[in-house]
C-alpha cells in the first residue's frame, strides 16, 4: 500500500537510507503502486507490492549514482 510519510516506510528502508533517499523511495514506490495496478503491466509473477519496491530501490540507486557521477566530475575539475 502507498506510504503517506517516511515514518511509514519499512524498517529495512529507514535504517539504511538517509532522509533524502527515503523521500525518493517513498515517491517512487507510490508512483509505481499506481502505475502497476494491473497484473498485465508487471513483469514475471511479481505482486504489486514487490514491483513497487523494486522500482523504488531502482530510483534511489539511479539518483545516487547520478549524484556520485556529478560529484566525481566536479571533484576532478576542482582537484578536491
Amino acid at each position: 500500500m502507498p506510504y503517506k510519510t517516511k515514518s511509514d516506510l519499512p524498517e529495512s528502508v529507514k535504517h539504511v537510507l538517509p532522509s533524502h533517499a527515503q523521500d525518493i523511495y517513498k515517491e517512487a514506490f507510490n508512483s509505481a503502486w499506481d502505475q502497476y495496478k494491473d497484473k498485465e503491466d508487471r513483469r514475471d509473477d511479481a505482486s504489486r507490492e514487490e514491483t513497487a519496491h523494486k522500482v523504488a530501490w531502482a530510483a534511489v540507486k539511479h539518483e545516487y549514482a547520478k549524484g556520485m557521477m556529478i560529484n566525481g566530475i566536479k571533484n576532478r575539475k576542482t582537484g578536491s
